[in-house]
């Protein structure tokens, strides 16, 4: 799809500015400044949910930075079963091994790919079509292949396949989850998450035990021994084990159980969050505007944070959160 990338890139610059909104949140009371805990080699210039990459090419993995660089001119889709997973600029995957010493790996593809994972010999792609295939990386021949509704504009949060012992799940551009059998090579089920006619991707997948969480930007789904949807517009989510919280385009923090039933709500007008974790008895969650919010897990009680912060590129580690060329940490 040629308007793939493009509508990304618009629409990476409407979730990073907030629609341009001139009303700020403005905290009634900031309990102190919560210190930066250290540095990195350079600033951030990509990030994806699995890593980023700083500006000098060096890899940040959600345990940290390592030394390890990519080209400049490549794009990181993952880091996954011990590899780095990139697109070079002749649009093939470009497979780099984290331990810094093995052979890349290169799987010719001339297409461009929106997300990809691996498993042992089992490469899961999925196109900027929206087609989904499976690849062994030892022959580099594709295995399987199914096609779906080709999306005409995507949300940039785009979430990567997910494995399953010998399942593979695929979060399509097109709102839906498609299970694959990765060793029968067989379509199993597809499940539709959301329906919207645009940014109807599916933006975040967890599995905890026998429930799986997934969410497009508008629709949250629970998947246990049945179906649970509910409508929020998402901006980001956490699953643990102890629930979901999620925060919304219209600056609410939500906790909610497992199964999406609704527990409690908190809302900081204007809050334009770009950030949420969850640690311990906390969910800290990070506002735009360079505060970080604290709050207990039922959210009736919450502290507020100053932080040197004037970048968006935001990627949430174990633990840590890092911005431009710092971090913090949240244990």
């Amino acid at each position: 799809m040629k308007y793939l990338w493009a509508s990304l890139s618009v629409v990476s610059v409407l979730l990073l500015s907030g629609c341009s909104q001139k009303e700020v949140y403005k905290p009634e009371n900031i309990k102190g400044d919560w210190r930066s805990a250290g540095r990195l080699s350079a600033p951030i210039s990509q990030v994806t949910q699995s890593g980023a990459v700083l500006s000098n090419g060096n890899i940040l993995t959600k345990a940290g930075e390592k030394k390890q660089k990519i080209p400049a001119d490549f794009r990181l889709l993952n880091i996954s079963d011990g590899w780095i997973i990139t697109q070079n600029n002749k649009n093939d995957l470009e497979l780099i091994p984290d331990d810094g010493v093995s052979e890349h790996v290169l799987v010719d593809l001339k297409r461009t790919v929106a997300s990809a994972s691996i498993q042992g010999d089992v490469l899961a792609i999925l196109f900027g079509n929206n087609e989904m295939a499976l690849y062994s990386l030892q022959t580099k021949k594709m295995t399987f292949k199914e096609s779906s509704n080709a999306p005409i504009a995507v949300d940039a949060r785009i979430a990567n396949p997910y494995f399953l012992k010998d399942l593979v799940v695929f979060l399509s551009l097109d709102g839906k989850i498609v299970i694959v059998n990765a060793t029968d090579k067989k379509l199993l089920r597809s499940i539709i998450v959301g329906s919207e006619e645009y940014f109807n991707n599916i933006t975040y997948l967890n599995v905890i035990e026998n429930n799986m969480v997934a969410s497009t930007g508008n629709t949250v789904l629970s998947l246990s021994q049945k179906e649970n949807r509910e409508k929020y517009e998402v901006r980001d989510i956490a699953y643990t084990e102890d629930g979901v919280w999620l925060t919304t385009k219209q600056g609410e923090v939500v906790a909610l159980t497992p199964a999406l039933q609704y527990k409690a709500k908190k809302k900081f007008p204007f809050a334009h969050f770009v950030g949420i974790s969850v640690q311990n008895d906390r969910v800290y969650v990070l506002e735009q505007g360079g505060y970080m919010i604290a709050l207990s897990k039922n959210l009736l009680s919450y502290d507020v944070y100053d932080i040197d912060m004037d970048h968006d590129a935001v990627f949430i580690g174990d633990g840590k959160i890092y911005f431009d060329d710092r971090y913090i940490e949240i244990k």
